[in-house]
């Protein structure tokens, strides 16, 4: 009997020895695989276009919630004289015989009102389609974006008749062949130009022409192209252009009182 009793004895601790090795061996994958769960969880998502394009979206809806928008053309003197010089090699390049270069302005009217109404999401993607159109008028006049914020545009021309074209192009493109988000936004875009030398041997004169251009920019009411007298007298009477004198205001920022003039396409 005690031969047999020993026998059942060990048979029984051999049978726990071989369930605490099962039960240890599961401990250990399981404890892998969170280890593995973990490290992966710690990993950065991949960059890809989608994400890119994501993070892009959500931070452009987030710094109009913040900062709001509309507010490119008010911008200090300081901060369009900094613009001028951001890309002021291909803004050399550009400049005309003379030396002189033509500077547009443009926004869209009421734009923080209108992000309001229509919330992040759809703002953004108004957006999106106003930069498509605008972008496309300024290439057909080989023009230059130096800047472009929110819903505001800095750009340079060759010439001032190149620059008007483009504007006359971008209203155009707004009343006749806006895509539907533009349409059923009724996005209307004010435009401003002006037209100055890109050097000066007295201080940064090119920092107070995009200054000039950014003022008489807005001055404009949505759908309206306004252009300084300077830009007016260098059209010289170029076929296609009716303009008629709005009056002389003062400008932000600037002295004296300036000249003002309505740009409307006689094509």
């Amino acid at each position: 009997m005690l031969t047999v009793a020993l026998a059942l004895i060990a048979a029984a601790e051999l049978a726990a020895v071989v369930v605490l090795s099962v039960l240890l061996i599961r401990t250990r994958r399981t404890a892998g695989e969170l280890q593995t769960q973990l490290e992966t969880a710690k990993r950065p998502m991949p960059r890809t276009a989608a994400g890119r394009a994501m993070k892009a979206v959500v931070g452009t809806a987030v710094r109009m919630r913040d900062q709001g928008v509309g507010e490119f053309l008010a911008g200090s003197l300081e901060d369009l004289t900094r613009w001028g010089t951001e890309d002021r090699a291909e803004i050399v390049r550009l400049a005309a015989p003379d030396g002189t270069i033509t500077v547009f302005f443009s926004d869209i009217e009421e734009s923080t009102t209108l992000n309001e109404r229509l919330g992040d999401d759809e703002w953004v993607r108004v957006l999106g389609a106003h930069e498509k159109l605008v972008r496309g008028c300024v290439d057909k006049q080989d023009g230059h974006v130096v800047k472009s914020q929110g819903d505001g545009f800095m750009v340079v021309f060759p010439d001032p008749r190149s620059g008007v074209l483009a504007a006359v192009d971008v209203q155009k493109a707004l009343t006749d062949r806006a895509p539907r988000r533009l349409r059923r936004t009724a996005v209307k875009v004010r435009i401003g130009l002006h037209v100055g030398p890109v050097v000066s041997r007295d201080g940064d004169y090119f920092g107070r022409n995009v200054a000039l251009a950014a003022r008489v920019a807005a001055h404009a009411r949505g759908g309206e192209i306004l252009v300084s007298d300077e830009l007016r007298a260098a059209l010289d009477g170029a076929a296609g252009f009716e303009l008629s004198p709005v009056g002389e205001v003062e400008l932000k920022g600037l002295t004296g009182v300036h000249a003002l003039w309505q740009v409307r396409s006689q094509v």
